[in-house]
């Protein structure tokens, strides 16, 4: 089977190609697997140029070994799906994580303590090798759409691990600007800290996964998905308010940092069909708030900081309430500060007036709404012998 092997010399820190040279080529001519060709990435874009040129050449199944971050799987990917010339059924993935997060490979590889970091960052080198199990990949399909009377063609961004607004995304794409700076994930917590007192106005509509046929809401006390309240046979659609602190979706991720277990339920509760598991922090929940003022938004970030610290503890934002006080409990039976939800897509709709709120990341990538338009994101797995998988 043809394999070739493209690695991203400035992700991360910069250490991919020390890395192919000193490990992962050695290792694939020790067990007999000829690449037929390694090549680095020039400019951003070009892995999936390199890729496509590569399947126009060779017959049969093909398998990427491809050392970067979460990035430039994505550029490969919306690459691959916007070619309009060259057939592609199925691609095989062989990972080696050599970005800032590496949130598929933390997630797909969960880091354990005082393991060799060489060995864990050839995981899914030996599964390759091995001829171990593929998993095929969940995408979620973000398209932003202008107001009705432009009558342009919508945008498409095909991510494979997260979908965002809100927070998430003004901190990617204000972290971007320290990236030579701060190459590691420092760059994303200074980032964070000069949005921390933003809400973002937006109208959310949640929509059912087919197979469900309602939209699903986790549950603390079964711990257990259920079915949402507002969600039922006659209307399954979910309307939700904002204004949000945080909204954001995931596919094939419980984390998106190693440690850092966003939507942990992804893992422990895996979905039994393609379905975003989505995160929600909206502020006027809490009941010590009852009007949007500055000081409002200043009282509440260090809830903000304490929800995100327990994405941090293994997941724990996921059980913590407000108390009646204007506090936060791991119990109790106030409302939950993070809403999460399991559902097969969901809408975004921006106030105009609201800058920030037109943000859309995709995987890292920094999209902007137009004003009266709208952003839709389903999750879809494609059928057998299509799509793209990963080695595990």
């Amino acid at each position: 089977m043809p394999l070739i092997a493209i690695y991203n010399p400035v992700c991360g820190d910069r250490a991919a190609k020390a890395f192919f040279d000193a490990h992962v080529v050695p290792l694939l001519k020790q067990n007999d697997k000829p690449i037929d060709s390694l090549v680095a990435t020039e400019h951003a874009g070009h892995a999936g140029q390199l890729l496509i040129n590569f399947i126009q050449s060779k017959q049969g199944l093909i398998t990427v070994v491809l050392g970067s971050g979460d990035g430039t799987l994505h550029e490969i990917i919306n690459f691959l799906s916007s070619n309009t010339t060259t057939p592609i059924s199925r691609l095989n993935f062989v990972l080696v994580p050599c970005g800032t997060a590496n949130a598929l490979y933390a997630s797909i590889f969960p880091p354990v303590p005082k393991q060799d970091p060489v060995a864990y960052k050839l995981h899914s080198l030996q599964s390759y090798i091995n001829s171990s199990r593929t998993l095929p990949l969940t995408l979620a399909i973000a398209t932003l759409s202008s107001p009705p009377n432009e009558k342009k063609r919508p945008q498409v961004a095909i991510s494979s691990v997260v979908v965002s607004t809100s927070l998430h995304a003004s901190i990617l794409r204000d972290s971007e600007a320290l990236r030579e700076e701060m190459p590691g994930i420092e760059r994303f917590k200074v980032a964070a800290e000069k949005n921390s007192t933003k809400w973002y106005s937006s109208e959310v509509k949640l929509l059912p996964a087919p197979g469900a046929g309602r939209v699903q809401i986790y549950d603390p006390a079964t711990k257990a998905f259920v079915t949402h309240p507002e969600s039922d046979d006659d209307d399954p659609i979910v309307d939700v308010d904002g204004p949000f602190a945080y909204f954001l979706s995931t596919v094939n991720v419980d984390r998106l940092e190693p440690a850092f277990r966003i939507t942990p339920l992804a893992r422990t509760i895996p979905p039994v069909e393609a379905a975003c598991d989505v995160i929600m922090v909206r502020p006027m929940r809490d009941p010590a708030i009852s009007h949007d003022t500055p000081e409002a938004r200043t009282n509440f970030v260090s809830k903000m900081w304490m929800v995100l610290g327990g994405a941090y503890d293994d997941g724990a934002h996921i059980e913590i309430h407000h108390d009646n006080e204007g506090g936060l409990t791991p119990d109790g039976d106030g409302p939950l500060v993070v809403e999460y939800i399991r559902c097969g897509g969901w809408e975004w709709i921006p106030d105009d007036l609201d800058e920030d709120a037109h943000l859309l990341c995709s995987d890292g990538a920094v999209s902007c709404i137009e004003k009266g338009g709208r952003a839709v994101c389903s999750a879809a797995t494609p059928q057998d012998g299509a799509g793209f998988a990963v080695y595990t």
